[in-house]
């Protein structure tokens, strides 16, 4: 095996690690979660879950990764062995699995974007929006065409390596999305009648808050990081030994959760602005959006503005999700990154294929009462990347908690005040509240 690759800088690999986190789970899912959940009592729960056991995740994915200098299977292998490289299998079984239908719902987003500049989606009642929405996802010809268009973008960006592909395209796509989330935010702030949604998203009513709300929120911190599939220890096995770990698992957390938060004011202002529902749920984005634009001035643009965002965020997250079964394919089976990348791509659409027929040809095939993309979706999000999360936790509190501790502190070059905190969180809290997570999924 030759020599491993590595990013040039250590903003490239927070931007690659950020732009990881922030994807459709941000921008898509977050607004509508918080509108579901009462608003403000589910940002703070959010925020404060992010900040405690979402961060001591990510930093224990980071040492896993960086100590390994492996993919998620190769890692476990070198730092323990026995049954442990299994976890890191499941984190790159998971991302076979999620990609399969986070490509199909990628490629609505390219599909909204082009819909948006041609006048398809000009109308105000969500009714007729939804009509559209619903006989969109049911013509197959056209969702399996975005959806190989989104893939051929993912592999295209991975197929380059780290340095030439996810770092350079991580480098132009992060800072177009932080500049498109503001201008979309400062644009829904300023709508008159803005008021009220921004009261909603920042005062926390308690009342409303029930375990359904905690659960919630404690899944989106999880999700949103793209935690427990391995992704965030792919990435950081790319490392310098000298970078500070804990000070860049903070920096990508906070930039995750900035975005997230800024989404949300993006989006609910809007919402009430116009009258809207913030509860409308996943058809918040592909439904009730729509018709908040088209009241705007200059709404089409806008409109284009936000699609072409949702695709950058979907695609810079789709770009990591793959990568640790392109890393394990180098790493473990000796094949070249271009032959991995096209390999494993054309096995992740076709995996996708069910998903974008299911809301169309194949909408009366089930999977335990649910429809294909329902059904592998909460196959990985309820099921797969909690289980990895608490695995990945224990490995660090108590099969290597001295190594890690090492790892964190870049062996004595960057001290860490919280590392004793830390392995308590990974022993204790965050297996327990992943388990909480698991339990209330299913």
């Amino acid at each position: 095996m030759g020599p491993r690759d590595h990013f040039a800088t250590r903003l490239g690999f927070v931007l690659a690690a950020a732009g990881s986190a922030v994807g459709l789970g941000n921008i898509w899912k977050f607004p509508f979660m918080a509108g579901q959940n009462g608003g403000g009592a589910f940002l703070i729960l959010y925020v404060a879950f992010v900040l405690t056991i979402g961060l001591s995740v990510m930093l224990s994915e980071y040492a896993i990764g960086r100590a390994g200098q492996r993919n998620p299977v190769g890692a476990f292998r070198v730092l323990k062995g026995g049954a442990w490289p299994a976890v890191g299998a499941l984190g790159v079984i998971a991302g076979f699995v999620i990609l399969s239908f986070y490509s199909v719902v990628g490629g609505w987003t390219l599909a909204y974007a082009i819909k948006s500049v041609s006048g398809a989606l000009a109308s105000n009642d969500p009714k007729v929006l939804g009509a559209a929405f619903g006989a969109f996802i049911a013509e197959p010809r056209g969702v399996i065409a975005f959806h190989t268009a989104f893939m051929a973008m993912t592999l295209f960006i991975v197929a380059g390596g780290v340095q030439g592909g996810i770092e350079r395209a991580s480098r132009v796509l992060m800072p177009a999305l932080a500049i498109l989330v503001v201008v979309l935010a400062v644009r829904s702030v300023t709508l008159e009648g803005a008021s009220k949604g921004i009261a909603f998203f920042l005062t926390p009513d308690f009342s409303r808050v029930t375990w359904g709300t905690v659960n919630a929120a404690l899944g989106q911190a999880f999700f949103s990081l793209s935690l427990g599939m391995g992704t965030m220890m792919t990435y950081a096995s790319y490392l310098d030994k000298q970078v500070n770990l804990p000070k860049t698992a903070a920096q990508v957390t906070l930039l995750d959760t900035g975005f997230a938060v800024v989404a949300g004011f993006m989006i609910l202002p809007a919402v009430f602005a116009f009258g809207f529902d913030p509860q409308a749920g996943p058809g918040l984005t592909f439904i009730t959006l729509p018709a908040v634009f088209a009241q705007m001035p200059a709404g089409p643009l806008f409109a284009f503005l936000f699609f072409a965002l949702l695709a950058i965020a979907a695609l810079t997250s789709a770009v990591s999700i793959i990568e640790p079964v392109v890393s394990y394919l180098i790493d473990e089976r000796g094949v070249s990154r271009r032959a991995a990348t096209w390999g494993a791509g054309a096995v992740t659409w076709a995996l996708g294929v069910p998903s974008a027929l299911s809301l169309g040809p194949w909408k009366d095939v089930t999977l335990g009462g649910k429809g294909i993309l329902d059904a592998v979706d909460y196959l990985a999000s309820n099921i797969m990347l909690p289980v990895g999360g608490i695995l990945i936790t224990l490995f660090i509190g108590w099969s290597i908690a001295d190594r890690a501790k090492e790892e964190a502190q870049s062996d004595g070059v960057h001290p860490f005040a919280l590392a004793n905190v830390w392995i308590f969180i990974c022993r204790f809290v965050a297996p327990a509240a992943v388990a909480w997570v698991l339990i209330g999924g299913l």
